[in-house]
């Protein structure tokens, strides 16, 4: 969600001051109703870490969306062209009925994608219902390699806490976010004309307030514990996710000698 521009707050992106102490790259590179798939990631890091490189420095790709790095470090899933016309057919779907019988759907024909996505993810929803009845195969059967594509020495090092700690964090850290402000950031960016089928609009902290909207009869609080909830499952599949990867070494983020001897053994 970082790469959206104007989404701030409820994405957590680092501040000015922070980015201009440690550079950070693919922030604010795209408007919020643009795509930004985990193909353009990898073709936007392979531009990028060469040339970081070049300048001797370590690149670190940062952050909680496993599904990504996987990509970047054993290429992209090579899947079959699908009938644009099922696609078509399934958001006359969700725009008649929602998302939930699609989803549902999900659940029994393909559960290992059901169970990695989040229920109000439609984009992904979509495209894994179009993928199951274009080709008669789930989405997750198409599996990357796992030989690792990228020519270089990659370091994989996972942050873990105690799991009542992290939930504690990422409650305080919602509580923060409307303290900031978010309230206010997603009224501005529905008042540009963002909707709820726009791909920037879908991320946690964000959804949650067109459902609010939808149900009207949400309060503030209740907002904010759905949030909440929905950040605490989200980190439970991304755990989940990273520990079905090779090579991870795991390590408590108050660890920092450790850590600092993994990336210069």
């Amino acid at each position: 969600m970082q790469v959206y521009r104007g989404l701030d707050i409820g994405s957590a992106k680092p501040d000015r001051a922070y980015l201009e102490k440690l550079p950070h790259h693919l922030i604010d590179v795209r408007d919020p109703h643009e795509q930004f798939t985990a193909g353009d990631f990898v073709r936007e890091a392979d531009r990028l870490i060469p040339e970081i490189l070049s300048r001797d420095r370590i690149p670190v790709l940062s952050g909680g969306t496993a599904f990504y790095f996987k990509n970047f470090l054993y290429g992209l899933p090579e899947i079959p062209s699908v009938d644009p016309s099922i696609r078509d057919e399934l958001n006359r779907l969700v725009n008649k009925k929602g998302l939930g019988p699609l989803y549902e759907e999900l659940q029994i024909c393909d559960p290992p994608t059901a169970k990695r996505l989040n229920r109000n993810d439609s984009s992904r929803i979509v495209r894994a219902v179009e993928v199951f009845r274009g080709t008669g195969k789930p989405l997750s059967a198409f599996e990357v390699s796992h030989e690792q594509r990228v020519p270089y020495r990659v370091r994989i090092i996972g942050l873990e806490r105690d799991r009542s700690e992290l939930y504690s964090r990422i409650d305080r850290r919602v509580d923060i976010m409307f303290n900031q402000g978010l309230v206010g950031e997603v009224r501005r960016l529905i008042s540009r004309g963002l909707t709820a089928d726009l791909p920037a609009m879908k991320g946690i902290g964000y959804s949650e307030f067109f459902h609010m909207m939808n149900r009207g009869c949400m309060t503030l609080e209740d907002l904010k514990d759905t949030i909440k909830q929905d950040s605490r499952r989200y980190a439970k599949r991304q755990i989940t996710f990273f520990k079905s990867l090779d090579g991870v070494k795991w390590f408590s983020p108050l660890d920092r000698g450790g850590i600092m001897r993994e990336v210069f053994p």
